[in-house]
């Protein structure tokens, strides 16, 4: 390869080239200053910033743990209901299922605490309706917490129910 060649120094009058090559030097240590004191501007705020939000969230997070009201669980007693036979089953199948509901408060759980046959109503009504097939899909446990969480709560509104939890589920 050819190398390039030189430039000439700009004629600055006495023409020794010493004095033109100068002030590009210095030139050149001024941009590199202004680059690093940038790049450390720009490192310290961004630096700063992310303490200022960790400290932030974790102010926010602190205050909502704080502000957590405790659940209360309430025990529906054991049932055991018999299931929809299978096509061409002779024998019955029976599902002893324990459950218990989990309410914002104790106040909830009071309001719905004498609506309790009502709930237990609604649960044996729609788990007689059911095969043993509905519970050997992978969802099949869980399409039943779901649809017996919008029941219980059709029978208890106003009062809310968050949860239906399983205590013993346990098909015969």
């Amino acid at each position: 390869m050819a190398k390039k060649p030189k430039k000439a120094p700009a004629p600055d009058g006495d023409g020794d080239g010493e004095e033109g090559a100068a002030p590009a030097a210095g030139g050149g240590k001024k941009k590199l200053i202004i680059i690093v004191a940038a790049a450390l501007l720009l490192a310290g705020g961004g630096g700063g910033g992310f303490l200022f939000m960790r400290s932030r969230a974790a102010h926010a997070e602190k205050a909502a743990s704080e502000q957590k009201m405790p659940v209360a669980f309430m025990d529906v007693r054991e049932m055991t209901m018999n299931l929809m036979p299978e096509p061409g089953q002779t024998q019955p199948r029976f599902l002893k299922l324990k459950v218990a509901l989990e309410v914002r408060d104790s106040k909830v759980a009071s309001e719905i605490q004498p609506l309790m046959p009502r709930v237990e109503d609604t649960f044996q009504v729609f788990v007689r309706d059911l095969r043993v097939g509905d519970f050997e899909a992978a969802g099949g446990t869980y399409r039943l917490r779901e649809e017996l969480l919008r029941r219980v709560n059709v029978a208890v509104y106003p009062a809310k129910v968050d949860a239906v939890l399983f205590k013993d589920f346990v098909i015969q």
